[in-house]
């Protein structure tokens, strides 16, 4: 279950995409700061008040503290050493998703068989082997505990800030022996290079849906808000085996046509049927994701 991921850079929305191996951002640096700028908006307001003053109390250099950006910053820290020591690197990468094979589904599996953690050992420390549904609780735990220290429950937060957007990409809980879609190549539109489709999910979907995250998250809740009772429920393996269906039935259903790109790499071409499937899937994730992860820290933090 152990692999690497592929990162994408999109440029002004929906343009080509420089991929560099071994690291992802799922949804892109967007579709993060969407989740935690929806969440924002289900916050009960005293909790609201405790999640401001953590922003405020975190010195951490990372990123820019405010809820949006420290909702990037687990996938910063990830890599803030991949081209040296790769200590963080190598501790956390696989933290970031849940690879349930298509072929085989076995959520157990997918979580390393489940590895608690050793006596004394706090969550930021726990496994390397690990996937981010355990991840989530164990966060979870170390964030409503009382005891925890303060700076066990900063990482906690911004684990958990991060780590519910993860859980909700469907590319992030399936794999069919291609690293999370990493190995299937797709083209769109007038782009004459292919890039990995699990990046046309991180970034290229998200970013089809407004240039301005606040607004985005703002009309993503504000569409949505008549679900928050039906979607503000479930554990990190219901959120896993759900992003997991829809990874099974909409985002690995691409279009059988192939061509070659400009490079001769064989690709899947995505027509405008695959995209009216697959945005209204990414809005509804994104806002899932944002629901539940202030249900998270409603709970944590009352």
């Amino acid at each position: 279950m152990t692999r690497h991921r592929g990162i994408a850079f999109v440029f002004a929305g929906l343009i080509a995409i420089a991929a560099a191996p071994e690291q992802s951002l799922a949804w892109g640096v967007d579709g993060h700061k969407i989740v935690a700028l929806v969440a924002q908006q289900f916050l009960d307001p005293a909790v609201k008040k405790k999640v401001d003053a953590l922003l405020k109390s975190d010195k951490d250099k990372l990123t820019p503290t405010d809820i949006a950006n420290r909702a990037v910053w687990a996938d910063k820290y990830r890599d803030s050493d991949r081209n040296g020591a790769k200590v963080r690197y190598n501790a956390t990468r696989q933290w970031h998703f849940v690879d349930i094979e298509l072929n085989a589904p076995d959520y157990d599996k997918a979580c390393f068989g489940h590895p608690a953690l050793p006596a004394g050992t706090v969550a930021s420390k726990g496994p390397a082997a690990d996937c981010v549904a355990d991840k989530i609780l164990q966060f979870q735990a170390e964030l409503k505990d009382p005891k925890t220290s303060k700076a066990e429950q900063l990482l906690a937060f911004k684990f958990l800030l991060h780590f519910v957007g993860d859980i909700h990409q469907p590319l992030h809980d399936a794999d069919n022996n291609d690293e999370g879609a990493n190995k299937v190549f797709v083209i769109f539109g007038k782009h004459t290079v292919a890039e990995k489709l699990h990046a046309y999910w991180d970034d290229v979907l998200p970013e089809s849906l407004g240039k301005d995250v606040d607004q985005v998250a703002a009309m993503l809740a504000d569409k949505f808000k008549d679900k928050k009772t039906a979607w503000m429920t479930g554990t990190p393996k219901d959120w896993a085996n759900e992003s997991f269906a829809l990874a099974r039935d909409v985002a690995y259903k691409v279009p059988s046509k192939t061509t070659v790109d400009k490079d001769k790499v064989k690709c899947f071409v995505l027509d405008q049927a695959y995209d009216d499937k697959s945005r209204p899937v990414v809005s509804e994730q994104l806002a899932k994701g944002g629901m539940r992860l202030a249900m998270i820290l409603n709970d944590a933090l009352k």
